[in-house]
C-alpha cells in the first residue's frame, strides 16, 4: 500500500511531523493542510516496469520555477503566476494532461521559451488546493518523461509539441542495479542519520518502499539536492544511468554533511572551552573578593604604592585618572591587562629618585686610574664634572663621546666612570638601530607596545641619575621607520632632555641628571646635528709601553681568572708581552692582544688539567707553540739607502699604520700608472705630485726628456687592501723626485702631507695615530705640515719622545730635508 505523506513541497524538514493516509482518501487533503503541512512526493507503481501513457502531440507547459517533477512521482506545486493559474484552471476543467518544466533561473518572473529547459515530464492534476493568498497549490502525479520539440503558442499560456522519452528498464537480475539501489538506500538512510535538517521519519518511508524504480523516484525528489542535480538525474538517459548518478551525489552530499558536522563539532567545543574559561575567572574572582586578594585589592595595592612615590605632581594626577579608568574595565577585556602594564611601569620608573654621588675626588681619581690605564683626558673631564658638583651640588651632566678605534677601551670606561661616581651603570647597544620608536617607545595604541630603550634602562637602573652608555652611535641607520638618530637629539642636548618625551608614557621625563657617554669609530658616520650636542673626545691608540701596562695589570690576571689559572702558574715578562704585540696583533687597541693572552691562558689550563710538567714563566717558544708563527713582521723600517721608495704615514679604523711609495721609470712616451688598489682622491694626488714635478723640472735639475721617452709608474705595495685619501701627497713627490734625479731618500725617516699645484703642504689628520705608528717601526724623523704643529704640542710627550719634528711649509722644504 503506497502513503501519501504531509510534509514541505521541496525538501523535508525535520520541525514538520510526518502524518499519513490512504491514497483513495485524497478528498481529505484540504481539511489536513493549514499552511503548516503540506503534501511531499510519493511514488505510484509498484513493479520494474514503466507502464506507457498515450501522450498528445502538443501539451500545455507550466513553468517550475525550483522543483523537478519525476515520472512516478505525486508532487505538490505552488502556483502564483496568472499564466500559470489559467492553465491549471483549464486543463483541470479539460481533465487532460499538462507538461511540467523547470526554468534555467528562478529569478526570471516572465520566462520565455528560451529560459526553459528542453526535458521535462508529463503530468495529471490530482487535486487543485486555493490558498488564503490567491495562489493555488496542485498536487501532480509524474507520468512520463517528456522533451520539448518547439513552442506553438505562448498566449495565454505555453503550449508546446513534444516527445515521449520513455526511461530504459535495466535487466531484473541485473547484480549492478540490486547493488547500485541498495548503496543508494544506504548513503541516503546514512545522510538522513547525519543531517540534522531531515526528518527521521523519512528513514521510515525509504526502509518501506519496495520498487526499485520508487525508491530511485522518491529520493531524486526529497533529498535535499539542487534544481541543477535534479534537472540532471531527469534528463539521465535511462533508469541505470539516473541509479549512478544519484549514488554519486549523495555521496558527495554525505562528505558535506560530515564536513558541516565536523566544523559544527569544533566551534561548538571551542565555545564551550571559552565558557568553561570564563565561568572558571568568575569563580576565581568571586574566591578572590572574598579572601581580599582580587582585582580591587590589586588595584588598592597599586594606589598605596603611588602614595609613597616621589614623582612629579602631574604624573601623581595621571596615575589617579588612569587607575580609576581601570576600576570601571572588565578585567576579562584586553585593554585591562594594558592599561595594568602601563600603570606598574609608572610605578617602576625612578622619577625624582636619584642615588649620592662619591664627591672623594681622590677615591674618583683611583677607581679610574685602577680600572683603565691611560684615558688622561677622560679621566680629566669625569673629574672637572665631580669637582664642579661638590663646589655648587647641581649641575647638568655633560653629554661626552668617546670616538677612537675598537679596542680601545671606550665601552669598558663606562663602568669605571659609574663605580667613580657611584651611580648605577646602564648600556644602550644602538648598532644596526633603524627604528625611531626604539629612542622614543611605541603609542599605546598599538599592539605589544613598550617604552623605548631610555625608559627602559633607566627603570632598569633603578634611579634617574644613572651613568648611561650610548655604544657604536655611529653605526646608526636609517629606514622608513624614521631616522633614530634624529630622535637621539632631543636624548642628548641638555636644553631639551629636561622634558624627554617618551610615547609609551606619555609624560615629560628629565633626563638632565643622567651622564650619556656615546661611543664610536667613526666620527664621519654621525649626523652632523648630534655631533654638534655632544663633547667629542678622541682615544688614540696605545703606545707599546702602554698596551704592556695594560696587559700586566689588567687582561693577564682577568684571564687568568677566568680560566681557573693561578697567577703564580702562568707569568709573563714584559719583553715576551711585547714581541706577542709587536709581532702577533696590529691594532690601536688591545682586544686582539687580550684574545692571544686568553688563547695562552687556555693552553695553560690544559696543562694543568692534564697534570703536566710545566715552568710558570713562558718562553718565546712556549709563545709560538700556542699562536703559531708571528704574524706581522713587515711593519720594521726596511727600505733604508733606496731610490724612489719613500716612507708614508696612514691613518686606518684599527690605529696608524706604515706604508711605501714606490716609483720606477720604464722606457715608453711620458705616460703615468698607478697600482695598488688606490682610491679616487689618492690616484688624484698623484696626479699632481707628478704635474709639480714637471713644472719645476729645471730648479729639481732633472732632464726634461725623461719626460717624454720615459713611463712613470707609481706603485703602492700590498694591492689587496684599498688604498685613499690625500696624505701622501708630498710622499709621492718626494718618491718621483727620487726616481727622476737618483737621489736617495735619507735613512729612519717618514712623511705625512698633502700637496697642491702650487707646492703648498696641507695639514692632514690622525697625527698620534701616524705617530704611533711611526714609532713601532723605528722611525726617527717625521715630515708634517707646518700647521700640524699645534696638533703635536697637544700631544703628551712620551708619546713623541725619541721622534724628530720637521715643520715644511712647501714642497721644495720637503724635498731639501727629505733627500740625501
Amino acid at each position: 500500500m503506497q502513503h501519501i505523506y504531509l510534509q514541505d513541497r521541496k525538501t523535508m524538514s525535520k520541525k514538520d511531523k510526518i502524518e499519513t493516509f490512504e491514497v483513495d482518501d485524497l478528498n481529505l487533503v484540504p481539511e489536513l493542510v493549514d499552511g503548516k503541512h503540506r503534501v511531499i512526493p510519493i511514488v505510484t507503481g509498484g513493479d520494474e516496469t514503466q507502464e506507457e501513457t498515450e501522450l498528445p502531440d502538443t501539451l500545455p507547459i507550466l513553468t517550475l520555477r525550483s522543483s523537478v517533477l519525476f515520472p512516478g512521482a505525486i508532487t505538490p506545486i505552488t502556483v502564483g503566476r496568472d499564466k500559470s493559474i489559467a492553465l491549471v484552471r483549464a486543463v483541470n476543467a479539460e481533465g487532460g494532461l499538462l507538461g511540467a518544466v523547470l526554468q534555467r533561473e528562478s529569478e526570471v518572473e516572465i520566462p520565455t521559451p528560451e529560459d526553459m529547459y528542453k526535458v521535462g515530464t508529463a503530468a495529471r492534476i490530482i487535486k487543485i488546493l486555493e490558498m488564503p493568498n490567491g495562489n493555488l497549490t496542485v498536487i501532480l502525479n509524474g507520468l512520463e518523461k517528456i522533451e520539448i520539440c518547439e513552442y506553438v503558442a505562448t498566449e495565454p499560456y505555453f503550449t508546446a509539441r513534444v516527445t515521449a522519452l520513455r526511461d530504459t528498464a535495466p535487466d531484473m537480475n541485473s547484480m549492478e542495479f540490486e547493488a547500485l539501489v541498495d548503496s543508494i538506500r544506504d548513503v541516503a538512510l546514512n545522510i538522513i542519520n547525519i543531517s540534522s535538517s531531515m526528518p527521521k521519519e523519512a528513514a521510515f518511508a525509504i526502509k518501506n518502499i519496495d520498487s526499485k524504480r520508487g525508491i530511485i523516484n522518491f529520493i531524486c525528489s526529497n533529498m535535499e539536492l539542487s534544481d541543477d542535480d535534479r534537472q540532471s538525474l531527469l534528463e539521465a538517459p535511462g533508469l541505470l544511468a539516473r541509479a549512478r548518478k544519484l549514488l554519486e551525489i549523495l555521496i558527495r552530499e554525505q562528505q558535506l554533511a560530515d564536513l558541516k558536522n565536523e566544523i559544527q563539532e569544533r566551534v561548538k567545543q571551542e565555545i564551550d572551552k571559552q565558557q568553561r574559561d570564563y565561568y572558571l575567572q568568575q569563580q576565581m574572582r568571586t574566591i578572590q573578593d572574598e579572601l581580599g586578594d582580587g582585582e580591587d585589592a590589586e588595584i588598592e595595592k597599586m594606589r598605596e604604592q603611588a602614595k609613597k612615590k616621589n614623582w612629579p605632581k602631574e604624573v601623581g594626577e595621571t596615575f589617579e585618572k588612569e587607575l580609576q579608568k581601570v576600576e570601571r574595565l572588565n578585567p576579562a577585556v584586553a585593554e585591562y591587562s594594558v592599561q595594568m602594564t602601563y600603570l606598574q611601569l609608572l610605578l617602576e620608573l625612578p622619577w625624582n629618585d636619584v642615588t649620592t654621588d662619591n664627591l672623594d675626588l681622590k677615591c674618583a681619581r683611583e677607581q679610574l686610574d685602577r680600572d683603565h690605564f691611560g684615558l688622561e683626558e677622560v679621566k680629566e673631564r669625569i673629574l672637572e664634572h665631580l669637582a664642579v658638583l661638590k663646589l655648587k651640588g647641581d649641575l647638568k651632566s655633560p653629554i661626552i663621546c668617546l670616538y677612537g678605534a675598537p679596542g680601545v677601551g671606550k665601552t669598558s670606561l663606562g663602568k669605571s666612570v659609574a663605580a667613580a661616581l657611584n651611580r648605577k651603570f646602564g648600556r644602550i647597544s644602538l648598532g644596526g638601530l633603524h627604528d625611531e620608536s626604539e629612542i622614543r617607545g611605541h603609542r599605546r595604541t598599538y599592539i605589544g607596545a613598550m617604552p623605548g630603550r631610555i625608559i627602559q634602562t633607566i627603570k632598569r637602573c633603578g634611579s634617574s641619575n644613572p651613568v648611561i652608555i650610548l655604544d657604536e652611535v655611529d653605526k646608526i641607520t636609517v629606514s622608513n621607520h624614521g631616522d633614530p638618530s634624529s630622535a637621539l637629539l632631543e636624548v642628548l642636548d641638555p636644553e631639551q632632555n629636561t622634558t624627554f618625551h617618551d610615547n609609551y608614557i606619555d609624560m615629560e621625563y628629565d633626563l638632565s641628571k643622567v651622564l650619556f657617554i656615546a661611543t664610536a669609530n667613526n666620527v664621519g658616520n654621525i649626523a652632523p646635528a648630534l655631533r654638534d650636542r655632544m663633547e667629542m673626545i678622541n682615544i688614540a691608540g696605545y703606545l707599546m709601553e702602554e698596551k704592556v701596562e695594560i696587559a700586566r695589570r689588567h687582561l693577564l690576571p682577568k684571564q687568568c681568572e677566568l680560566h681557573g689559572v693561578k697567577t703564580d702558574q702562568l707569568v709573563m715578562s714584559d719583553s715576551l708581552i711585547e714581541k706577542i704585540i709587536s709581532q702577533y696583533t696590529r691594532e690601536a687597541g688591545v682586544r686582539s692582544l687580550d684574545k692571544h693572552i686568553a688563547k695562552i691562558a687556555r693552553a695553560r689550563a690544559k696543562h694543568i688539567a692534564f697534570e703536566e710538567d710545566f715552568r710558570a714563566e713562558l718562553s718565546a717558544e712556549d709563545v709560538e707553540k700556542v699562536l703559531g708563527k708571528p704574524k706581522f713582521l713587515n711593519e720594521e723600517y726596511e727600505v733604508a739607502g733606496m731610490t724612489g721608495v719613500v716612507t708614508g704615514l696612514a691613518w686606518t679604523e684599527v690605529g696608524g699604520d706604515i706604508l711605501y711609495i714606490e716609483s720606477c721609470l720604464t722606457p715608453g712616451k711620458g705616460m703615468l700608472s698607478l697600482t695598488g688598489n688606490l682610491g679616487d682622491v689618492m690616484k688624484e694626488s698623484a696626479t699632481i705630485a707628478f704635474e709639480w714635478v714637471k713644472a719645476h723640472y729645471e730648479e729639481l735639475g732633472i732632464d726634461p726628456e725623461k719626460f717624454t721617452k720615459c713611463d712613470l709608474n707609481i706603485h703602492v705595495p700590498e694591492g689587496a687592501i684599498p688604498k685613499d685619501g690625500p696624505s701622501a701627497g708630498i710622499t709621492m713627490v718626494t718618491s718621483i723626485v727620487s726616481t727622476y734625479t737618483g737621489r736617495k731618500v735619507k735613512d729612519r725617516i717618514a712623511m705625512t702631507g698633502e700637496t697642491t699645484l702650487r707646492g703648498r703642504v696641507t695639514p692632514v689628520g690622525g697625527v698620534k695615530e701616524k705617530i704611533l705608528a711611526a714609532k713601532r717601526a723605528g722611525i726617527t724623523d717625521i715630515l708634517l705640515s707646518e700647521e700640524n704643529r699645534k696638533d703635536i704640542e697637544e700631544i703628551k710627550p712620551e708619546y713623541v719622545e725619541g721622534v724628530t719634528f720637521h715643520y715644511v711649509k712647501t714642497n721644495q722644504d720637503v724635498l731639501n730635508t727629505a733627500l740625501v
